[in-house]
Formats: structure tokens, sequence, C-alpha cells
């Protein structure tokens, strides 16, 4: 009776990985390993604030729930200790906030990821959170597009006083 039970909770927790993987736009594979406890509530509290969920999960059970969710090639990053970070709301957030940290303390290694429904290795998830912000990608575009008035403006404008000399 006792093993029905660890069977169906088991059973449960690959349920409420294969949602989280589904929902999620953005997920993060991380090794935690030589983090001590306040680096990593350190962490969970900075992921937290960007609304991104990181929990330690067993590789097997991670394995499982990515054949349903039809991410198999995840399979070889589920190596050691394994923390996932899931965010519904970003699809950077968790890359750049792991990738920051991973910079600062050289004990967390990124493993790869899921943005969007496709897989990315460690190298490409790093790429992702180098690359500007939604806010500093629309300030470039903007500046981009001011720039020709701004060059005629200032075009007009000596000519204007060239003529008053």
């Amino acid at each position: 009776m006792a093993n029905a039970k660890i069977i169906q909770g088991k059973q449960e927790a690959v349920e409420t990985i294969i949602t989280k993987f589904r929902e999620s736009s953005c997920t993060v594979v991380a090794d935690y390993r030589g983090l001590n406890v306040a680096q990593v509530t350190e962490l969970r509290k900075q992921l937290r604030e960007a609304g991104v969920e990181f929990q330690v999960l067993k590789n097997s059970l991670v394995r499982r729930a990515t054949d349903s969710a039809e991410l198999k090639q995840l399979h070889e990053v589920l190596t050691g200790p394994t923390a996932v970070a899931f965010c519904n709301t970003d699809a950077v957030a968790p890359a750049k906030i792991l990738n920051d940290y991973a910079k600062k303390n050289e004990a967390l290694k990124l493993k790869g990821g899921v943005v969007e429904g496709n897989v990315y290795n460690a190298s490409e998830i790093k790429a992702l959170a180098e690359l500007p912000s939604r806010d500093g990608l629309l300030s470039m575009l903007l500046s981009v597009l001011q720039a020709p008035m701004r060059n005629f403006a200032l075009a007009v404008k000596a000519v204007a006083e060239q003529k008053e000399a």
C-alpha cells in the first residue's frame, strides 16, 4: 500500500513538472553544486522578485516530464544536481538572473534550457541572457529612428546660421 502511494506521488510530481514546462515561456536548467545555503537563498530571492520559480528536482522525474512534454533533447543536461527555473511571464528573466549570478559565483553553472518550446544548450542560454532588455532594445530602436530627423535638423540649423553670417 505504501508503495502505491509513493508511485502516485511521483506521478503527480511528474504531471506538475510537465505542466510547468508547457506553461513556462523560459525554463533554465542549472547545476547549483558548490553553493551554500545563504547563496541559494539570495539567488531564490532574486528569482522570486522577477516572478521566476526555482526548484531543485530529481533528474529521473524531469526526464519523465521532458519525455511527455516532447523535450527529449534536454536529457543530456540532466546529470548531477539539477535546479530548474521556470518563468511564465518573461522569456529572458531566468536566463539573465542565473547568468549574472553565475558570473559573480562560479559554483553556479548553466546547463541549458527551453525558450518558447525550443531546447537550447548552455552557450545559447548565456547568449540569450546577454541580450539587452526589451526596454533597452526599444530605446535603441527609437534612437535609430530619431537619428535621421536629428541630423536633418542640425543641417538646417547650420545652413540658417551660415546664411545669417
